[in-house]
Parts: structure tokens; C-alpha cells; sequence
């Protein structure tokens, strides 16, 4: 079986705090219904991609990687993940605000679901003019402070807001309270999971006018209380290289802006998938084994497999700008960031 990047199938989901960009991002016709997400590569059940090119066209993506679980995902992926592919990308467009929530770690998600946990990173395509979002809180607080400012509304008084613009990066761990505000269009790279605790709507209601479920309890029992110096990802953009923005025991993150040339991406050492989401600009994908050349729009995305993770990326206009998202399997890699993840959570 010859193997080759993977496109899929738009999979576009409609909700109440949702705007009207992705469709025009993607190339798509335009709607008046409110699209907040687009669902790049999922596995996740209740919403699994279907593979747009190639000898798989039509084809589901966890049938494929079920019938090819090392060449797509990697050995060392596949063993730790027993077949499964660990992560979900998404394009989210924000026209409103989005609830203050919280996700769960691996332990209570397997617990309370039989799910995988939700750790996840914002990149920041676009934001209007003054444009913000929750990520942490500001001040230490109690759960029972907690459980007064939920039901008297004051939640966000208490959290973290910070303005933001595009190239910036939070990473929200599980555990973490955040919300995404209106007037914000952004990339986001999680586990693959879509267990997430509701614990403020605003009290608005839902497409079909009633109240969205919230889950105090459960994210009482989530969120991570401790408050950090700064909860923005700091780093240095630079042209033609492949920026590390985000390093955690789930996933690693790398921006670059490629400009006027070709740019060499060999990834095979990291025995990963490589997922690409290309945030600006037309390119071509050339993968040295095979000789294919898949096109890669912006607003679009593709899956690697970890069998061929080594292709040069050639721009079709004057730049584009993708993020590249994978499992570090290297072991000396592994171990630096789970040391690190253990000092900044019990510190």
C-alpha cells in the first residue's frame, strides 16, 4: 500500500456563539447559519473525518487507521494509544462569547466517561480591535468562593482576561478555567476528546431556546485553582523555520511562515503523524518517497502519515503559514517534558 497525505471532507458544526467566516477561510459558499467550529481531524465518534483524496476518498479515518494503525499513526504512537489517534484539531470562529468551561484530566475523564482527557492550545488566527478571552484565574479562590460566583454570575471577576491579537498562543491544560470571546478566529489542537464542563452561559439560550446544560459539580471537581504569572506562550517568530511554540506530554506545536521557497520538513525521527493546518497562504505538499503532491488550501488541513513525515512544503503565493502538530516520541524529549509538566503543576 503506497501512502500519502490526507485531506478530508468539511465538517462544519453549527452553534449559538458562532460567526460567519469559516466558510469564507475555507473557500466554501456562504451560509447564514452561525459556524463556530470546523472540525479539521477528528476521530472522536460522534464526529469522525472523512478522507477527501486519493485511494481512500470516502473512506472514515479511524477505518484507515484501523487497517493501517502503524504506517498512520506510528509505532510508538500506536502502542501508547493502542490504535487510537490521540489528538483533534479544529478552526473555531467566535462571533459571540463562548461559555466560561473547564476540561478534565485523563484520570477523571476515564473515570467519569470512559473518555480521554482535554488538554488543549489556542493559536490566534484574527481578533478584532480589543478582543479577549479567559484563560486562568487572576486570584486565588475557594470552591465554596467558586460555587457563590456562580450562582451570583461574578465568575468572570475573578478570572484572567487577557486582550489578544493574531500569532498568539495559550496552552490550557486540563484543569484550567477559559472561555474564548467574541470577535476571535483561532486554531486549536487538543487530545482527542469532546468532554467538556460548562460552568457559566451567560444564561442564554441554545439554537432551539432553552438553556444549555451546565456541569457545576463535575467542574468543580476539574478546575485547578493555582494562578500563574502568565498564562501567554511566549516566542520568537522567524521566517523559514519551524517554530516550537508548545512542548507538553500530549502533543508538541510548531508554527512557520514560509516565504519565496521550499521548506524541507522531516519528521520520521518523532515516529508521528503529522497534522498541518494551514493558517495562510496556498502551498503544495511534496513527499520525497512517493513523489506526490497534494495541494493544501488555506483554512484547510491534512494528516501525514508517520510512514512518509518527510516532504517539503512549497508556497503558492508570496508566503504560507502552517502549524504542524505531533507526538514526541524521542525518549530523551519525553522525559525533559513530562519532568517539566510535574514541576510546573506541583511547584
Amino acid at each position: 500500500m503506497e501512502f500519502y497525505p490526507l485531506l478530508f471532507e468539511p465538517n462544519l458544526k453549527t452553534v449559538v456563539w458562532g460567526g460567519e467566516q469559516l466558510r469564507r477561510y475555507k473557500g466554501l459558499a456562504a451560509s447564514d447559519e452561525p459556524i463556530g467550529e470546523s472540525w479539521e481531524v477528528s476521530a472522536v465518534p460522534s464526529a469522525v473525518s472523512v478522507i477527501a483524496n486519493g485511494a481512500w476518498k470516502g473512506s472514515d479515518l479511524v477505518s484507515v487507521i484501523d487497517a493501517f494503525p502503524e504506517e498512520i499513526l506510528g509505532k510508538a504512537v500506536n502502542e501508547k494509544y493502542q490504535g487510537q489517534l490521540p489528538l483533534l484539531v479544529k478552526f473555531i470562529d467566535a462571533k459571540k462569547d463562548l461559555s466560561i468551561q473547564v476540561h478534565p484530566n485523563d484520570e477523571m475523564a476515564l473515570r467519569e466517561h470512559g473518555k480521554m482527557g482535554k488538554s488543549e492550545m489556542w493559536y490566534i488566527i484574527k481578533a478584532e480591535p480589543g478582543a479577549h478571552l479567559y484563560a486562568g484565574f487572576k486570584q486565588e479562590i475557594t470552591p465554596s468562593e467558586y460555587q457563590k460566583r456562580i450562582e451570583d454570575g461574578s465568575i468572570t471577576e475573578v478570572l484572567a482576561d487577557h486582550t489578544v491579537k493574531a500569532g498568539d498562543v495559550f496552552y490550557l491544560p486540563a484543569g484550567r478555567v477559559h472561555a474564548i470571546c467574541g470577535g476571535i478566529m483561532l486554531a486549536e489542537v487538543q487530545q482527542s476528546s469532546d468532554v467538556t464542563y460548562r460552568i457559566f452561559d451567560y444564561n442564554r439560550p441554545d439554537l432551539d431556546g432553552k438553556p444549555r446544560e451546565l456541569h457545576t459539580a463535575l467542574a468543580s471537581q476539574a478546575l485547578d485553582y493555582h494562578v500563574e504569572a502568565n498564562y501567554r506562550t511566549e516566542y520568537v517568530d522567524s521566517e523559514n523555520r519551524a517554530v516550537q511554540i508548545i512542548d507538553t506530554p500530549y502533543f508538541g506545536v510548531r508554527v512557520m511562515e514560509i516565504v519565496e521557497r521550499s521548506f524541507h520538513r522531516d519528521l520520521r525521527k518523532y515516529d508521528s503523524f503529522v497534522i498541518s493546518m494551514c493558517i495562510e497562504g496556498d502551498c503544495e505538499i511534496r513527499v520525497r518517497s512517493t513523489g506526490d503532491v497534494v495541494l493544501l488550501k488555506q483554512g484547510w488541513s491534512m494528516l501525514v502519515p508517520a510512514a512518509i513525515a518527510d516532504y517539503d512544503v512549497v508556497p503558492l503565493t508570496s508566503r504560507s503559514r502552517l502549524l504542524d502538530a505531533f507526538i514526541d516520541n524521542r525518549a530523551d524529549s519525553l522525559g525533559k517534558r513530562v519532568n517539566k509538566f510535574l514541576h510546573e503543576r506541583w511547584r
